[in-house]
């Protein structure tokens, strides 16, 4: 699929929409778009982990949400904003420390719903969790 992206990615990145945010508090940072990818990552550490020391699977959706509707909202046309209607999570590995790094592309880009798939990986590559994230695109209200 050639690159969705119908606004523009500002220079210094996607940063500066963390600040006060669920990615502040978790700790996600947005690596940046390449083709049709919008890729990011998330550390594996207190604020992430559940009380058997493994990284929450509900830190891995929180991940993969954002980085989904992130690029649902950069390919949707101006004056639109993507609402989440449904995400699925299958968790496939788990993960004690260090960082795993998350990708979404397109499945569907239509004008009315928007599908994305969300893999996120350990440090060595390896499949932690796959999603799937729905969105809808509605006019932007004010």
């Amino acid at each position: 699929m050639s690159a969705p992206w119908q606004r523009p990615i500002p220079p210094q990145g996607l940063d500066h929409l963390i600040p006060g945010t669920l990615m502040e508090a978790l700790g996600i940072r947005i690596l940046g778009v390449e083709g049709d990818t919008l890729s990011g990552t998330l550390p594996v550490d207190r604020r992430t982990r559940q009380p058997f020391g493994l990284l929450h699977g509900g830190a891995s959706v929180a991940l993969a949400e954002t980085l989904g509707s992130l690029a649902a909202w950069l390919a949707c046309p101006e004056g639109c904003v993507p609402a989440g209607l449904e995400i699925n999570a299958s968790h496939l590995r788990a993960v004690s420390e260090g960082t795993v790094t998350g990708h979404a592309r397109p499945v569907r880009l239509g004008r009315r719903h928007q599908v994305w798939t969300v893999e996120i990986m350990d440090e060595a590559g390896r499949a932690v969790c796959t999603c799937r994230l729905t969105v809808a695109i509605q006019p932007q209200r004010d």
